[in-house]
C-alpha cells in the first residue's frame, strides 16, 4: 500500500513541474494568468504586440538609413517622401521654380597678395666710381624712354681712362706703321727677319693695350657709339652722361647739382607702371592646383569695385617653413595706373576653364542634417533630393550630383516645402 502511495506522489509532482514550465511568467517570475496574458499581447513590444511596436519604430525613423559609406544620419529619401500640395496651398506658398541649366563656371582659389614693381621694368641709376653731378636732365614724375639722357657726371676716373685710351690708340697706330714698314723691307729681301718678328710682337702688345683701354671705358659706362665719338674727337674731358636703361617714369630723384656720388648712391629710380606684379602666398594644400598661365583677377581696397586682370608668371620652388606656403607671382596690367607698389590686393585664381557645368541659384539649396537638399518638381508633386555642391560664383552654385539638366527645381517656397515634408513624416509615424 505504501508503495502505491509513493508512486502516486511522484507522478503528481512531475505533472505540476511540467505545468509550471509551460506557463508564462511576469518580470517577477510569477506565473501569468490567462487574462494577464491577453492584456500583454496588446502591448507594443510584447509577444503579439512586438510586430506592431517594430512597425511604429520604423515609421518614426523613416527617411534615414545607412548610406553607401556606412554613415548614419544621411538622408535617403524614398518614393513615399513626396509632397502633394492642394490648390490653396500652392497659392499660399507662392512657389517659383527654375530649370537646371548648363553655364560656364570656373573654380577659383582666393589669396591675399602685395603689389610690387615688375623686376624687369624697373631700373636704379647709379655710378660705380666717385663722381660729381654736373647736369640734371630729368625731374621726378617725368616719363623717359630707353636711351634718353638722364644725368651728366664729372669723374677723375673718366678723365684718366680717356687719356689711357688715347695713348693706347697712338701706340697701336705707331706699332702698326712699324710692322708694315718692316714687312715691306722683308719682302724686298733687305730687312732682317728678327726685326720683322720684333715689330709684329710690338703690334700685338699695342692691340692688347688698346683693347684693354676700350673695355675700361665700357666699364665706366660708355657705349660703343660714345667710344667711337671719343676716338674721333680726341677730346680729353672728365665727363660722362648716364642714359635710361628702361622706359618708364622717374619715381625717385636724389640728384643734386654739385653733389658727390659713389657706388652706394641711388641717383634716380625709373619704373614702368603699365605692368606690375602681385606676389601672393599659396598654402601647401593648394600647390597642386596652381599652374603658370592661369587667369587671375585682383582687387584693392582703394578701388573695391574694379578688377585688374593678369596671369600667373612665376611659381616659387621653395616652401616657406614658417607659413607652409609658396610665393606665386602674377603680372597685372595696371589700367589707369591705379595700382601702386606696396598696396595689398585680394586675388582670385581661376583654376580651370570648365565650359559646361549644371548650376542652380544659391537660394534653391537648403541645409538639412549637415547636407544640402533641393526640391524637384515633377508634374504636380515635389520631391526632396540630396545634392553635392561645388563652386559658388556670382550667386550660382555648381551641382556635382543629384540634379540633371532640365530638372525643374524650386527656388522660392522651398522652406515651406521642407516644413511640410517633416510634418508628413511625423503624421506617418503617428506622432500627430
Amino acid at each position: 500500500m505504501k508503495k502505491y502511495i509513493s508512486l502516486f506522489l511522484i507522478f503528481s509532482l512531475i505533472g505540476i513541474g511540467i505545468s509550471c514550465t509551460k506557463a508564462p511568467r511576469n518580470e517577477e517570475g510569477k506565473a501569468i494568468t490567462q487574462d494577464e496574458e491577453t492584456a500583454a499581447d496588446k502591448e507594443p513590444g510584447r509577444h503579439g504586440g512586438h510586430e506592431k511596436g517594430k512597425k511604429k519604430a520604423q515609421a518614426v525613423g523613416k527617411g534615414y538609413a545607412h548610406n553607401a559609406t556606412g554613415r548614419r544620419g544621411q538622408r535617403a529619401w524614398g518614393p513615399s517622401d513626396v509632397i502633394d500640395l492642394s490648390d490653396e496651398e500652392e497659392e499660399m506658398v507662392e512657389i517659383e521654380t527654375v530649370k537646371a541649366s548648363l553655364r560656364p563656371l570656373k573654380s577659383q582659389l582666393t589669396a591675399m597678395g602685395k603689389v610690387l614693381a615688375h623686376p624687369l621694368r624697373k631700373a636704379i641709376v647709379s655710378y660705380a666710381f666717385p663722381a660729381r653731378i654736373s647736369e640734371i636732365h630729368v625731374k621726378i614724375g617725368d616719363w623717359v624712354r630707353t636711351g634718353q639722357e638722364l644725368i651728366t657726371l664729372q669723374s677723375e676716373e673718366v678723365g684718366t681712362a680717356k687719356s689711357e685710351f688715347y695713348k693706347a690708340m697712338a701706340d697701336h697706330e705707331l706699332a702698326k706703321i712699324n710692322f708694315e714698314r718692316e714687312n715691306r723691307l722683308s719682302d724686298r729681301g733687305v730687312g732682317a727677319k728678327k726685326d720683322l718678328f720684333s715689330r709684329e710682337a710690338e703690334l700685338k702688345v699695342a692691340e692688347a693695350n688698346l683693347d684693354a683701354a676700350e673695355k675700361k671705358l665700357h666699364v665706366l659706362g660708355f657705349t660703343e657709339d660714345q667710344i667711337k665719338l671719343i676716338s674721333e674727337t680726341h677730346q680729353i674731358n672728365p665727363i660722362i652722361t648716364l642714359f635710361a636703361q628702361v622706359s618708364g617714369k622717374i619715381i625717385q630723384n636724389n640728384a643734386i647739382l654739385g653733389a658727390m656720388v659713389d657706388q652706394e648712391t641711388e641717383i634716380l629710380t625709373i619704373m614702368d607702371p603699365t605692368v606690375l606684379c602681385i606676389d601672393a602666398d599659396i598654402y601647401e594644400k593648394d600647390i597642386a592646383r596652381i599652374r603658370n598661365g592661369q587667369e587671375v583677377e585682383a582687387s584693392v581696397p582703394a578701388y573695391p569695385r574694379e578688377t585688374f586682370r593678369g596671369k600667373i608668371s612665376y611659381i616659387s620652388d621653395v616652401l616657406k617653413e614658417e607659413t607652409r606656403a609658396i610665393t606665386v607671382r602674377t603680372e597685372v596690367e595696371n589700367k589707369g595706373f591705379k595700382l601702386k607698389p606696396g598696396m595689398f590686393a585680394d586675388i582670385k585664381i581661376y583654376l580651370n576653364h570648365q565650359e559646361k557645368a549644371i548650376v542652380l541659384p544659391e537660394e534653391a539649396i537648403l541645409e538639412d542634417k549637415g547636407e544640402k537638399i533641393v526640391f524637384i518638381k515633377k508634374e504636380s508633386t515635389y520631391h526632396p533630393q540630396v545634392v553635392e555642391v561645388g563652386v559658388i560664383e556670382e550667386g550660382y552654385a555648381e551641382i556635382l550630383s543629384g540634379v540633371q539638366e532640365g530638372d525643374e527645381v524650386v527656388t522660392k517656397g522651398n522652406y515651406q516645402l521642407k516644413s511640410k515634408l517633416y510634418d508628413e513624416i511625423l503624421k506617418k509615424a503617428g506622432v500627430h
